[in-house]
């Protein structure tokens, strides 16, 4: 490859990047209306967010598309190979977490305008919330840094939103025998189970920043080990 096109090809992948990096923060913004449109029974917060899953959508069909395009037209070296590989997975990541805020969004009509709500819970749901917009910003840090240790990190961060999502289901349980209480804490289950997927997300993005350094790919924990490090 010339190596006027070699620069052009590297300014290219490097812009895909910056718009994919871009994206987590469309999802930050999503994350924190869901949360407060939860907070506040607010329907039509709730309808903002099911709308703008609109941007996060098409900016995955632009990076992905791009990436295509890239693929198509020039000879990656496989270090680009790996980027590559891991910008479709966060991309594809990136949906799924927009996807999550919009089943947390349908759920709030559910609740109604003025549900029995269990503070307890609500506290919950607003911290767990928090903790997932950190370890997206951290995700993102460590994928444009390529810092690995900041990416295996973000196991130690989910373990939070983890520990509060069994605290949910324990109030929940707990809450009464009120049905309208009951109904309304099942739909929070639901909520919490949605914020902490959007988690599980970020530590997959931490993944694809340890596959980019090193070449291999390893999951941070084994799934049938819950919070035990994969073995080297």
């Amino acid at each position: 490859m010339p190596e006027s096109h070699r620069i052009q090809y590297q300014e290219e992948l490097e812009k895909l990047e910056e718009r994919a990096l871009e994206g987590l923060d469309l999802v930050t913004a999503q994350l924190e209306r869901a949360t407060e449109a939860v907070q506040h029974s607010d329907m039509e917060l709730a309808q903002v967010v099911i709308t703008n899953d609109d941007v996060i959508d098409g900016r995955y069909l632009e990076v992905h598309q791009a990436i295509l395009t890239l693929l198509a037209t020039q000879a990656p070296v496989a270090t680009d190979l790996r980027l590559i590989s891991a910008l479709l997975h966060m991309m594809k990541g990136l949906e799924r977490m927009g996807d999550q805020c919009v089943n947390i969004a349908k759920l709030i009509p559910l609740a109604g305008h003025e549900p029995p709500a269990d503070e307890r819970i609500v506290k919950d749901v607003v911290t767990m919330a928090r903790q997932v917009r950190t370890q997206i910003a951290q995700a993102k840090r460590a994928f444009a840094g390529r810092d690995v240790e900041m990416a295996r990190d973000l196991v130690r961060q989910d373990d939070v939103v983890d520990s509060l999502n069994k605290e949910i289901f324990r109030i929940a349980l707990e809450i009464g025998d009120d049905a309208d209480t009951r109904e309304w804490a099942m739909t929070m289950i639901l909520v919490a189970r949605a914020i902490e997927r959007i988690g599980d997300n970020t530590v997959d993005i931490g993944e694809q920043v340890a596959f980019i350094v090193t070449g291999l790919f390893r999951e941070f924990q084994d799934a049938s080990h819950p919070g035990e490090p994969v073995p080297h």
